[in-house]
């Protein structure tokens, strides 16, 4: 009798180990997912201050909500709900120069005009000021790993090469937090105050920004 106790309860510490190690590692994905970014030695120098409803750059896209606007079909494996998410909430940046000029990401990214009252998609804009809000119900993106500009890409509609960025064509570069990312700009993670810059042709130097306070 005491032998089966005595397995009974190596089960159950098994068991309890188990969850655990799952524990941990969730603990340590909404860790990597929030961490903070800090500018990288390519930056500039004096940081640019960024303010909700502040258009940054030039107009250059309709706006997604009157043009093909998204008809609330998943994305990616992601959906378009109601009400935002709040299991990830974390906020990027991007900005997009062309041969040097800066172009404004557009507000309503991700939203879709679905009745009775619209839905966005866990990864959206509100405004021109090239936030990127992650507002999602999991913290890794549907197909595993993070949520990638490439996931934001396709929610908007517009394709994200190495020679393409929204239909401005020419060598992109790409930098994260002010240092070259030498891989697939699709592949750049958002996490919490990533500072993402994206040049098509003529290279300036990437800027650096300070988000809103509480963003």
């Amino acid at each position: 009798m005491s032998t089966i106790y005595i397995a009974f309860g190596a089960v159950v510490v098994i068991i309890i180990a188990v969850f655990a190690v799952i524990n941990l590692q969730q603990q340590h994905e909404v860790a990597a997912a929030i961490a903070t970014a800090s500018p990288g030695p390519n930056a500039s120098a004096r940081p640019i201050q960024l303010a909700n409803g502040v258009a940054v750059g030039a107009l250059a896209f309709p706006d997604p909500l009157r043009v093909n606007p998204r008809d609330g079909s998943p994305v990616d494996g992601i959906s378009c709900l109601a009400s935002e998410q709040v299991t990830l909430h974390i906020h990027s940046h991007l900005a997009l120069f062309v041969n040097g000029k800066q172009l404004q990401i557009p507000a309503h990214v991700g939203l879709a005009p679905v009745p009775p009252q619209g839905c966005l998609y866990w990864i959206h804009t509100h405004d021109a000021s090239g936030i990127i809000h992650i507002e999602a119900p999991q913290v890794d993106a549907p197909n595993g790993g993070p949520y990638t500009l490439g996931i934001f890409f396709d929610i908007w509609g517009q394709p994200l090469t190495l020679n393409n960025v929204a239909g401005k064509h020419g060598p992109v570069t790409a930098y994260v937090n002010g240092t070259p990312w030498s891989g697939d700009p699709r592949d750049i993670p958002l996490r919490a105050h990533q500072e993402i810059t994206l040049e098509v042709g003529k290279q300036v130097p990437p800027p650096n920004y300070t988000f809103p306070f509480g963003v």
